[in-house]
């Protein structure tokens, strides 16, 4: 076995069985130890793995290392979950017995990990068609449905089941999973209304609540912080580092959706989660001890989502219904009794929707074709590990009592029985001395003195029962159990650490203390009549199916948890029992979930009271490898002459002759009443049978190769021939294409004709293509590839049309605010373009609604223009008709005029109507004149202006008064009306610096400097 293995795998030992000092707990536990250290976590016991939690993501799960231990022999390889994954599936095909995986150990030691490792190895290495692919996602999916509903956060685990779970998987005649189905175990439903400190309710409540959409929320009522919910801050821990509440949700989401469940399915669901949270924020008040709801807040979402009557809700919320002699009486209830039924009510809905959930998820894995009605299963039970907390209470009882049974199990089927067998066979052996716990599963079980059975008949004898009664009951009865102690029954020592309320069972686990409060409500697990009868008039169509209207004719007493868990175990046992096992044993190697830390106490408890020490022991004693003496010799007769092909005389005889042929030592079998035992060493040697196999299957492989091989040589003649064929037909057309072309070149400048139409298409058609790759990039890229001279007018209307189709797309991007600017510029360009030496300055710079805003705008000047609204606004520098004294000024445009202010005071409006023109000149300086009619009294004549935006600002006059073919562009001077019949004269001229002076002449002298106004 160790032959073909890497240096690394071959730290430590990788069976147990191989450890030299195999009676020393300290070896054993050195051996976990160094194996931990390099990340082996995997080690056998015989045909036990053990395996430590890693706490970290190690590379050993991928696809190629699942096709490494596929099909391979056990011990072929180094130990891993794959390995007992497929043995097992190997051990169905071959022997077309059931079996059963076992993975156990105590909370947080990798359980459910496990299982989801086995389940993505029979989903890659099994055959799969379409229909098995569905089945194959729906089981794979099925995990984070069901660990979001049932599983939470405890001081343990991060991820701890609170339910058990059994799942069978079934398999097809050919090895394909074609169905499944979940049992499932015992919800924790208290932690929907309680949680520890450090520990948190369902996942699915914080998934929701971080995951799911704003609609979502705001439709279920639902705010994106636990905090406001009183089922969420009990734990005092919303957030977990090692969960990320969205992304399972998106997970979970689409889970739901692989598994089957359509959107109303969904939305139904959702909604029930929801109220589950609205409930427990009901507050309750109310005087002389009778209670009522402070608030409808809560009842109203409550009604909706959950599809019942509010105000019949209220009442069954705070009236609890009787039913004595055939008449009904309401009674209310006091603040703790209304309390206790809100609660008991959220426990219901939300334990009976996740028994829905997992029903709906069998419906989904049910196995549908009546053809072929066979099936072979393969069972995975991922069931919770043993919990010893600083509070134990009814739950964890229950759970520790489902891992007695589990280890009795184990017991049964490996310490026991193997040793019983050894006696049976008349085998000379020494016994193993182990732990048989059956005493302690007597004491939880056993009928009408066990503690369930006093349990029970304290939750149903008439009178006051309480919790407190019941441990009196369990002192009086099973008291003088050496598994058993009380406070009362407890030595001075033990007193100091035990309550008065607590009981404490010696499990084969260890200790643990658990507190009887609570025990007889959570048994009796009981929801007030009147609020069964509101969820059966429940419109949701989920909780119609969970709460049956033939539970309120049903007067026959419901059995309690306890009962019903009793029962459920014993079935599974049954189960378990008739199928082949296979065992997976979980270790934690430390309390904190630190990665590659090793705590010895806490591991050598585990060891100890998991068995594995026993275990070892009875594998190092035994004989690994058992046959019935029929069974041995009809798989091996052919391995020796005087037995093959048939033995005639005793089983027994044929078997000792067969094994002395192969040369057995005696200490390597023994022979028994009617089987053969062979070591582990000695089963080594069935590489005999596996030469002759290989022999066989040698022979066949050849002839089978030999007549592939004629196969392929005839083959290979016919395709050889079609090739031939091939590349003679397309050298024949070839060399047709190569004539056709050379000859249209001929006849290339003659009209079109049978010589010339090849080329000819070909050079439109290379023209087209090359169009195709230099097309012009955008309406300012001018290119155009040059056309053949056939093509010059179809080029010419591609080039058209292309340009247009540029336009389009470019007009189409356009903004609004973009189009109203592009029109401006296009008004200046057809004003200024060419004409105005700093036009071309002006081109880039994007115009502005208005140079100045309301603060720079005198109110008096605002209220004036009433409600003729400003257009645009721009500071201006006037000079005198008189003088040419510079003067600062606003030029203000309205719709219907342009308005000259001075601070508060308007000094002169010029309707449009009245403007004759606006005379500017070519070069690059900022003045214009605004041409009035000489003979209106109203104006005082032309207004001579400069800005700093003459562009920008003679367009918007323009665009304002309609005047775009009325501004004058002058070139040398400019003529304008003084007043009174008098006329002035602006002259430019060019210059370094602008100047703006009145010459000798009397004329207004402007040089025009570098380029400042645009």
């Amino acid at each position: 076995m160790e032959s073909a293995l890497t240096a690394r795998d071959r730290v430590g030992v990788q069976d147990f069985v191989l450890l030299e000092n195999y009676t020393s707990e300290a070896a054993f536990i050195e051996n976990l130890r160094k194996r931990f250290k390099e990340n082996l976590i995997y080690t056998y016991i015989g045909s036990v793995l053990v395996s430590v939690n890693p706490y970290k993501d190690l590379e050993i799960y991928t696809k190629n290392h699942m096709e490494r231990y596929r099909g391979v022999n056990f011990y072929e390889v180094s130990p891993h979950i794959y390995a007992v994954a497929d043995n097992s599936y190997r051990s169905m095909r071959t022997e077309r017995k059931d079996q059963c995986i076992l993975i156990s150990g105590e909370s947080g030691a990798g359980k459910t990990e496990a299982s989801k490792k086995i389940l993505q190895y029979y989903a890659v290495t099994c055959p799969a068609s379409e229909q098995v692919q569905t089945i194959k996602d729906r089981l794979l999916q099925s995990n984070p449905v069901l660990e979001a509903f049932g599983n939470a956060k405890t001081l343990r685990n991060d991820n701890s089941s609170r339910f058990g779970k059994y799942m069978d998987i079934q398999f097809d005649f050919k090895g394909a999973p074609v169905g499944g189905h979940i049992i499932n175990y015992l919800l924790e439903k208290s932690r929907v209304v309680h949680q520890n400190h450090g520990e948190r309710n369902f996942h699915i409540f914080y998934q929701l609540i971080e995951g799911g959409e704003e609609d979502l929320l705001r439709r279920l009522g639902l705010e994106r912080n636990p905090q406001q919910y009183q089922y969420l801050v009990k734990g005092n821990c919303p957030k977990v580092s090692s969960i990320n509440d969205r992304s399972d949700w998106k997970m979970v989401r689409k889970a739901l959706t692989v598994i089957g469940f359509n959107g109303d399915e969904v939305e139904e669901l959702l909604n029930i989660i929801a109220s589950v949270l609205h409930l427990g924020n009901v507050q309750y008040g109310g005087e002389d001890g009778i209670a009522c709801i402070t608030s409808d807040t809560q009842i109203k979402y409550l009604a909706r989502l959950l599809g019942v009557n509010g105000a019949v809700l209220t009442e069954a919320l705070t009236h609890k219904k009787i039913i004595a002699k055939g008449e009904e009486l309401i009674s209310p209830l006091n603040l703790e009794q209304a309390s206790s039924a809100r609660d008991a009510l959220s426990k219901a809905v939300y334990g009976r929707t996740f028994t829905w959930l997992v029903n709906k998820i069998n419906t989904s894995l049910a196995y549908t074709d009546d053809s072929y009605k066979h099936y072979s299963v393969i069972g995975l039970l991922d069931i919770y590990g043993f919990e010893v907390f600083q509070h134990n209470s009814f739950e964890q009882f229950c759970i520790n009592y489902c891992n007695e049974k589990l280890q009795q199990l184990f017991i049964e089927l490996t310490l026991k029985s193997e040793q019983e067998e050894y006696e049976a066979e008349g085998i000379t052996w020494e016994p193993v001395q182990y732990f048989n716990n059956k005493i302690i599963c007597d004491l939880v079980e056993e009928k009408f003195k066990g503690i369930i059975s006093i349990l029970d008949e304290e939750c149903l004898r008439p009178g006051d029962a309480s919790d407190l009664t019941f441990l009196e009951k369990l002192e009086n009865t099973v008291g003088g159990h050496p598994h058993f102690v009380t406070h009362k029954l407890a030595d001075g020592k033990t007193r100091k650490i035990m309550g008065r309320d607590e009981f404490r069972l010696l499990h084969y686990a260890g200790e643990v203390n658990y507190n009887v409060n609570g025990f007889l409500d959570k048994n009796n697990d009981l929801l007030f009549r009147n609020l069964k009868e509101v969820m059966c008039m429940s419109e949701n169509k989920i909780l119609n199916q969970c709460f049956d209207r033939d539970e309120l004719s049903d007067k026959k007493r419901p059995d309690t948890a306890a009962t019903q868990f009793k029962a459920s175990l014993a079935k599974l046992m049954e189960i378990l029992m008739s199928k082949e096992p296979s065992y997976v044993r979980c270790i934690k190697p430390n309390d904190s979930k630190q990665a590659s830390r090793f705590d010895d106490v806490l591991i050598r408890h585990q060891v100890k009271y998991l068995g594995l020490m026993e275990n070892l022991r009875v594998r190092r004693a035994g004989f690994a490898y058992r046959r019935r003496y029929e069974v041995f010799l009809q798989r091996y007769k052919s391995l020796c002459p005087e037995t093959w092909p048939n033995w005639k005389g005793k089983l027994s005889d044929g078997v000792a002759i067969l094994v002395k042929h192969l040369g057995y030592k005696p200490e390597d079998y023994k022979l028994g009443r009617s089987l053969t035992h062979t070591d582990t060493h000695a089963q080594m040697r069935k590489q005999n049978a596996i030469m002759l196999q290989a022999g066989w299957r040698g022979y066949s492989q050849r002839s089978k190769y030999q007549k592939l091989r004629t196969s392929a040589i005839a083959i290979q003649a016919w395709w050889r021939g079609i090739l031939a064929r091939r590349r003679a037909k397309r050298r024949r057309q070839a060399a047709d294409t190569i004539r056709r072309f050379i000859k249209g070149f001929i006849y290339r400048h003659k009209e079109r004709c049978p010589e010339n139409e090849y080329f000819l298409d070909y050079v439109r058609y290379s023209f087209l293509m090359k169009l195709r790759r230099n097309l012009p990039k955008n309406v300012l890229d001018k290119s155009w590839p040059k056309p053949p001279a056939a093509l010059t007018e179809a080029s010419e209307h591609l080039r058209k049309l292309c340009m247009q189709n540029m336009v389009w797309i470019y007009c189409k991007k356009i903004s609004p605010e973009w189009k109203h600017q592009m029109e401006q510029k296009l008004i200046a360009s057809e004003i200024f373009k060419d004409k105005k030496d700093n036009y071309p300055q002006s081109v880039p710079k994007l115009f502005v609604s208005t140079r100045l805003d309301g603060e720079n705008i005198n109110p008096k000047v605002l209220q004036s223009l009433g409600n003729e609204k400003l257009k645009y606004a721009v500071p201006v520098t006037k000079y005198d008709r008189k003088g040419y004294k510079a003067r600062p000024r606003q030029l203000l445009l309205t719709a219907n005029c342009a308005i000259i202010v001075e601070d508060a005071k308007i000094k002169q409006r010029i309707d449009y109507d009245a403007l004759k023109g606006i005379s500017v000149s070519s070069l690059s300086d900022g003045l214009f004149v605004l041409h009035v009619p000489s003979d209106d009294n109203k104006q005082k004549g032309d207004v001579v202006l400069q800005s700093d935006h003459v562009i920008e600002t003679l367009t918007k006059i323009a665009i304002c008064a309609d005047k775009v073919n009325s501004i004058n562009i002058n070139q040398g001077s400019i003529k304008f009306t003084v007043g009174q019949g008098k006329e002035g004269f602006i002259d430019f001229t060019p210059g370094s610096e602008l100047l703006v002076a009145k010459a000798k002449n009397g004329h207004l002298s402007v040089v025009s400097g570098q380029i400042l106004s645009f």
